[in-house]
């Protein structure tokens, strides 16, 4: 059964079992990586924020809050959570797909209840509810805009994110866009979702081309690097580089007008606000939670970047 939601593109429900409200305390662990770049940054800020929220709206839920700088980090908090707080549920968002998947599982099949958000496993199947932006969609909307803005082709270069199954999806939303168009990827290397990392990359990609006729970033930290290559290297070939994730940074740019940055992708880090919200229902009444919840991107732009720009936002 597939219900159709306002702001998302589909909750599939795929199970109607909820846990018992019998009074008893119940412990829901929240793993998350640690603020490394902006998007993280503000997903940090909504999931702190959403705990205290949710502390105060149900006394019969504890909740654990860990972050995570690398896997192994993630790997260990998980791993406490279960032998020190019991937990009942766990939402998590992976740090990296592959090192996350076993210890997850583990969790899964000790009884927890389990919600990945935005990167999965590499092992489909494990999680009760999987939350993400679309992932696929937000590849799909980045390439169609390339299109529209090339329509005499050219070549552009790509910056990918941390290695996961988010990102995977991502890069082949895009390039199946842009089949076709006589956009050519003449390099792509992973940024990691990150400012100094993709200076890096941007910086070795301008020095082995002469001619770059676009970037498709991925991300608003990885626009951010890759700008700032640019400027130090005083590439003027460079038409426009495309972000992604409605960082407000860019997003004020976009409403100015930045001929640089003429365009942006959303992908809000408050769906873990979402996540750890629909498990805390989930936990405490009989509403059906279980399947995939999927938050649409939209393509920003002057005519409609005022809607996307919270300037009290940390993101």
């Amino acid at each position: 059964m597939k219900t159709m939601l306002a702001g998302c593109t589909a909750l599939t429900v795929l199970a109607t079992g909820a846990m018992a409200q019998d009074g008893e305390t119940r412990v829901i662990g929240v793993s998350i990586p640690a603020a490394t770049h902006g998007w993280a940054g503000g997903m940090n800020f909504h999931a702190q924020e959403t705990v205290e929220r949710l502390e105060e709206v149900y006394p019969n839920l504890d909740f654990v809050l860990a972050t995570a700088s690398d896997p192994g980090k993630q790997v260990n908090d998980i791993e406490d959570m279960v032998a020190t707080r019991n937990i009942d549920a766990l939402v998590v968002l992976p740090f990296e797909s592959d090192p996350l998947t076993p210890p997850v599982q583990a969790v899964a099949e000790s009884g927890a209840w389990v919600t990945v958000v935005d990167r999965g496993l590499s092992v489909e199947g494990i999680e009760d509810l999987y939350v993400a932006g679309d992932n696929p969609g937000f590849g799909r909307v980045s390439g169609e805009y390339m299109v529209s803005q090339m329509p005499d082709g050219g070549n552009i270069v790509v910056l990918r994110g941390i290695p996961t199954t988010i990102d995977n999806e991502r890069v082949e939303g895009f390039q199946s866009a842009i089949e076709g168009s006589g956009i050519e990827i003449i390099d792509m290397e992973h940024g990691n979702w990150n400012r100094d990392d993709s200076f890096n990359v941007m910086q070795d990609f301008l020095s082995k081309h002469d001619q770059i006729d676009a970037v498709w970033a991925s991300d608003d930290d990885m626009a951010v690097g890759v700008l700032a290559a640019i400027d130090a290297a005083g590439r003027e070939d460079i038409q426009f580089v495309l972000g992604g994730a409605g960082m407000k940074e860019m997003v004020q740019r976009v409403m100015e007008g930045d001929d640089m940055i003429p365009a942006d992708v959303t992908y809000p880090p408050s769906m873990i606000a979402t996540a750890i919200e629909m498990t805390a229902v989930g936990m405490t009444s009989n509403a059906p939670v279980s399947g995939t919840f999927t938050i649409g991107s939209v393509l920003i732009t002057q005519e409609n970047a005022e809607q996307f720009y919270y300037p009290d936002s940390p993101f």
